[in-house]
């Protein structure tokens, strides 16, 4: 395989956060195949080139993803590496195809205290160390709802920028706290202005969260068996069920729709909640498919997670999810 390939593309965004993707399917791939040599091409996108409008008013999916796909598309670059949550889950062009989906990083959201008040931080209920009227940075329809939904004293403001200007905007004091992504704060070395990570049912994370999406063209097959051996089977079958959902909801990855895949044993568990934007009304749903233990045909298994993923969305649609999603526009 790799007689015919001495190097390989990877079309990314250009932020810190991006490139360290980025640099981390590189190495990947160099373990894999040693004989191979990775090169970056830097790609700028909508969402990166405007920093001020609210990402959920820029109409459509894909603000961080079309340019880097449109790099792959014309031979540019071989594959592109995606924060997978960014990634639309309708096929907006049958000529990519998701190719891997190497081992997810943590998926939960995370709380980041001003560092002046920072304090201990109850793990079993985080948005109490927050006091009455805090200002909150989050950009994210998703994470603005669940906050109304149990704390509608708070004060949201929009925030925009990379993980360092956010960081930056925070302890200059336009925030008292902001709510992150726990992955880009690992990722970028960030753990000790981790406060506390907010997990079910206090926030369910985005589809895809934690997890990176390496795409590459349909028809180039040297690059998808090259990438076949990056993926790692939980993390490919949990994000399945979870864009099967979203998929099956006709949201786009900005809706304020959250999710959790849980694997115990051999049985997956999907649940989900879908959300007002003002918090005041939510749906949820929840069930589990057993895949059993053996690992070795993992992608026999992608149909059933999938079903599963179309079950929870059809139960939160009966119980009036579509309303919910059509509401945040």
């Amino acid at each position: 395989m790799t007689d015919t390939v001495s190097t390989v593309r990877i079309a990314t965004r250009s932020s810190e956060l991006a490139l360290w993707q980025a640099t981390h399917v590189a190495a990947l791939l160099r373990a894999e195949h040693p004989d191979i040599n990775v090169e970056l091409v830097d790609v700028s996108t909508q969402g990166d080139a405007d920093q001020r409008a609210p990402l959920w008013s820029m109409g459509g999916t894909g603000v961080f993803t079309k340019e880097v796909q449109r790099t792959v598309l014309d031979g540019m670059a071989d594959l592109a590496v995606h924060s997978l949550k960014d990634l639309p889950t309708e096929i907006v062009d049958p000529d990519l195809t998701l190719a891997a989906v190497p081992e997810r990083e943590q998926r939960w959201d995370a709380l980041v205290l001003r560092n002046d008040l920072k304090g201990d931080v109850d793990p079993a209920d985080p948005l109490a160390s927050l006091q009455d009227g805090a200002r909150i940075g989050s950009g994210s329809l998703r994470r603005r709802a669940q906050l109304r939904a149990q704390r509608p004293d708070l004060k949201l403001l929009e925030i925009r920028g990379n993980l360092n200007t956010r960081l930056r905007k925070l302890d200059e004091g336009e925030y008292d706290a902001i709510i992150l992504a726990t992955a880009g704060l690992l990722r970028l070395g960030w753990n000790e202005r981790l406060s506390c990570r907010l997990q079910p049912p206090v926030m369910f994370p985005a589809v895809g969260q934690g997890a990176l999406g390496l795409e590459c063209r349909t028809d180039d097959e040297q690059t998808r068996k090259l990438l076949e051996s990056l993926n790692d089977p939980e993390a490919r079958l949990a994000t399945h069920a979870e864009r099967r959902l979203l998929n099956s909801l006709r949201a786009g990855c900005h809706a304020p729709v959250g999710v959790n895949c849980e694997r115990a044993e051999g049985r997956f568990t999907l649940s989900s909640v879908v959300l007002s934007p003002d918090g005041a009304h939510q749906v949820d749903a929840e069930d589990s498919v057993d895949l059993g233990d053996d690992w070795a045909n993992w992608q026999e298994k992608l149909s059933e997670v999938g079903k599963l993923g179309e079950k929870v969305a059809e139960v939160l649609l009966e119980h009036g999810a579509q309303e919910l999603i059509e509401r945040a526009g």
